[in-house]
């Protein structure tokens, strides 16, 4: 796994856009749609990982505050 990722990280984003360029040459109206397929699909994934760490910055600072909470006890 460890040589998979990145060739997998390097061989993807290049066989789209050979993939794209193909499409130009055979029909440019389909490299559009396919171009915003992809933008789409883009999206959404970079719209589900920013709600991902959001909430886990969000979980974070929950549990720090507990911890902090914590710590202090209460006064005696």
């Amino acid at each position: 796994m460890r040589l998979a990722k990145p060739i997998l990280l390097i061989a993807t984003p290049l066989g789209v856009m050979g993939g794209l360029y193909e499409a130009w040459k055979l029909s440019a109206g389909l490299a559009f749609l396919m171009a915003a397929m992809v933008g789409v699909m883009a999206a959404a994934i970079g719209s589900v990982v920013l709600t991902v760490r959001r909430e886990n910055a969000e979980e974070a600072r929950h549990r720090q505050a507990a911890a902090s909470a914590g710590e202090a006890g209460p006064a005696a």
